[in-house]
């Protein structure tokens, strides 16, 4: 069966604004160990690259993911574009990933009709696809490829530092003239006026962090005004803390035209239905933001999303009055995007840093600016995710921001990710401290499980009340809550509320196991990890911190592990040890002190003597095993 697969050809990559790259990698590394020449085009790709990547190649078949539910409008010209670029007509078309937003049959037959032999609608396991491939392409004989079987992405040189910058106030017009909705947004001292109105959450992390208390934050975003202030409504009744509108992805990449119309289409529709997997603040506009804030004034509110460009949804942010605003440089480029130069994206975020200090200089409006440590949700080393927070908290700080929330995801071992959020704090303190920054409030954001969850609801239960008793023990400002249906879909007022009546439940039990006596070893290698990272960085031969950002992620200094962008070195690579705790199977040029190297290469060789097989094997399993439902309890125990 080897030698059959080595003569196929399979394309696989992703198409729209999203990028989830993390289960892309994984099934890249399946093909590739099950025989398969797999050409690799990893995520963002449009919908005619793909098609003449395919005709070039003659693939035997093209496998394409899409991971917003928005497959049907980036795949709209598939059909056509196929003939166009003279694919063969026997290449056998997969389309998987989450590229509907609904389950159903209709949303089914609308997919395959673009020409897919078939269609995954939530999670597939590798080895499925595997055994589809080996069934689909038995009666094909294999082409000759016309090209190389394999392509390499190039990244382009990086791009020299930039003169003196243009100062915010020259660059603010042409920001608001993004789209029609910006103008509203012009008046800094109306905002600013809104703004003092409203909730803080700043100040209501910092009422929680003395009275010892987590918020509890649901993410939640839906694409109509009315239906959004409906889900609030709910949620706040349930006892949500802090609210946020999740932006869509088509507004994430800036695509304010086709969000227009989406929503005017939606308006035709019986059923109501938008199309879009989020709320499009920016269309909707200033006004909207600020009736929907109205409604809920002693309640936070926060902005989510992973804009490309997010200087025009920071001004309608600030401008409806809500007063924090989430991503950076880093965070909200090198998981997400896959050709985005570094230096642009720094450029962009420090627009949106320098607007929110201007509040705070001008008006003593505090907005806080969260950082998304997050990454790729995925096998994150816990310095990977602290040197983020910390690297970001200083160039806000830098440009006059005075509250800064710093996030990690739970990657499953309780001693790690306790030790993880405490690091985070005492780190993040240090330098700021160090830089004359003692003003500036930290608060620490725990995530629960952020990589796929597993389809059962009995171990998704197990995972929020375990992730809720985590949090709770790790002296966490805030809690950004999952649901029990994240594998299948976005969940409803009601799910949400369901969630949040477990974890609060977890969170305020009179008992609490203790803390594990592991986690404050993990919390001093984590210190010890982050501070390399950062003092690397900050010694690095550059004019400024921002250069020396850019030139940390050139040499791999910084290196986010299964990142899609073409900047990010690559070279790190996690697995879990014997405890289930995530160590580096190869550090890549992560500047870690040689007793530390040492250390995880001897608890990567331990998981290997006892579980066999090579690193490769470990990454799969330990990237699925969640998924999979492959555990007794939660948090992991080995």
């Amino acid at each position: 069966m080897t030698d059959q697969r080595k003569s196929r050809t399979v394309l696989l990559g992703g198409v729209g604004g999203d990028s989830h790259s993390v289960g892309l990698i994984v099934l890249n590394r399946a093909l590739e160990s099950a025989g398969f020449t797999v050409d690799f085009m990893s995520t963002q790709n449009s919908t005619s690259d793909i098609c003449a990547r395919a005709g070039d190649l003659r693939a035997d078949a093209v496998l394409i993911s899409n991971m917003d539910g928005h497959a049907s409008y980036y795949l709209r010209d598939l059909p056509d574009l196929r003939a166009l670029r003279d694919v063969a007509e026997d290449t056998v078309w997969y389309l998987g990933g989450h590229p509907s937003l609904t389950d159903d049959e209709a949303a089914l037959a609308e997919l395959r009709g673009l020409g897919f032999q078939r269609v995954f609608l939530g999670y597939t396991e590798p080895a499925h696809v595997v055994a589809c491939l080996d069934e689909d392409l038995a009666a094909r004989p294999p082409r000759t490829a016309a090209g190389p079987a394999r392509r390499s992405a190039h990244r382009r040189a990086p791009a020299p530092p930039t003169p003196a910058q243009q100062s915010l106030e020259a660059q603010r017009e042409g920001v608001l003239a993004q789209w029609a909705t910006g103008h509203r947004a012009r008046n800094l001292g109306e905002n600013a006026r809104i703004c003092a109105q409203r909730g803080s959450l700043s100040a209501a992390q910092a009422t929680a962090d003395r009275a010892g208390r987590i918020l509890i934050h649901p993410r939640t975003g839906v694409s109509g005004l009315q239906e959004q202030i409906d889900l609030f409504d709910a949620l706040r009744s349930t006892g949500a803390d802090v609210l946020s509108l999740q932006i869509d992805s088509l507004t994430r990449n800036n695509q304010h035209e086709q969000v227009e119309l989406l929503l005017k289409e939606s308006t035709a529709r019986l059923d109501g239905f938008h199309g879009l997997n989020g709320f499009p603040l920016v269309n909707h506009g200033v006004m909207a933001g600020r009736h929907i804030t109205s409604l809920f004034q002693a309640t936070p509110f926060q902005v989510r999303h992973s804009t490309r460009d997010p200087r025009l949804l920071a001004e309608i942010t600030y401008a409806s009055g809500i007063t924090a605003y989430e991503g950076g440089a880093l965070t909200y480029n090198l998981p997400y995007y896959r050709n985005y130069p570094p230096r642009e994206s720094l450029r962009r975020w420090r627009y949106v840093d320098q607007l929110t200090g201007l509040y705070h200089r001008r008006f003593g409006v505090v907005i806080d600016r969260e950082f998304f440590g997050v990454l790729t949700a995925t096998l994150v080393p816990a310095c990977v995710a602290v040197s983020a927070c910390v690297l970001e908290a200083l160039l806000a700080a830098d440009a006059g921001v005075k509250s800064v929330s710093l996030g990690y995801a739970e990657q499953g071992n309780r001693a790690q990710d306790i030790g993880a959020i405490r690091a985070l704090r005492r780190v993040a303190r240090h330098y700021l401290d160090r830089r004359g920054h003692e003003d500036v409030a930290v608060h620490a954001v725990f995530h629960q499980y952020m990589a796929a969850f597993p389809a059962d609801e009995e171990k998704a239960r197990a995972v929020l009340h375990g992730s809720a008793v985590t949090a709770r023990l790790s002296g966490a400002s805030r809690l950004m809550l999952k649901t029990m249906v994240e594998s299948s879909r976005i969940p409803s007022a009601q799910q949400n509320a369901e969630s949040l009546v477990l974890v609060r439940s977890a969170l305020e039990a009179r008992e609490a196991p203790p803390v594990p006596v592991e986690a404050a070893a993990e919390e001093e290698l984590i210190v010890r990890e982050t501070h390399a990272v950062i003092d690397a960085v900050l010694a690095l031969d550059a004019p400024d911190l921002e250069e020396k950002v850019a030139v940390a992620v050139d040499r791999g200094i910084f290196d986010v592990p299964f990142s899609p962008n073409l900047w990010n070195a690559g070279r790190a690579v996690p697995v879990r040890d014997t405890t289930g705790a995530v160590r580096f199977a190869d550090p890549g040029a992560i500047p870690l002190p040689e007793d530390v190297r040492r250390f995880h290469r001897e608890a990567v060789r331990r998981r290997l003597r006892r579980d066999g097989g090579d690193v490769n094997a470990l990454i799969e399993h330990d990237v699925l095993r969640t998924a999979r439902g492959h555990f007794e309890e939660w948090p992991l125990k080995d």
